[in-house]
């Protein structure tokens, strides 16, 4: 699951259309994460977000989306949101913080 969506690009700045780079990680080791954009709808990420910008402000370290966990948790995360459709969000919120 998270080589599908890990960015193994030594470019970074190639990002394929309609999906976006965010930075996942804690301390002072991140990784560089393509998700796809639909992602930006669904409440679990909307959570990601918020605690984005709680840790970060609007000023992330590494000057785009900087998401504060564990690449292991945001794997997690991601298949949960692959897996939940719309009527199963706030279940998905529920078991996940």
């Amino acid at each position: 699951m998270r080589q599908l969506f890990r960015s193994s690009s030594s470019k970074h700045g190639m990002v394929p259309k309609g999906h976006l780079a965010v930075y996942v990680g804690e301390n002072n080791h991140r990784s560089r994460f393509i998700v796809p954009i639909r992602y930006l709808n669904h409440p679990l990420f909307h959570e990601l977000l918020r605690s984005s910008e709680e840790e970060y402000g609007f000023n992330p370290p590494m000057g785009g989306i900087t998401i504060p966990c564990s690449e292991s948790d945001f794997a997690c995360y991601l298949n949960k949101m692959q897996q939940f459709s719309c009527a199963d969000h706030s279940n998905c919120i529920k078991s996940s913080f």
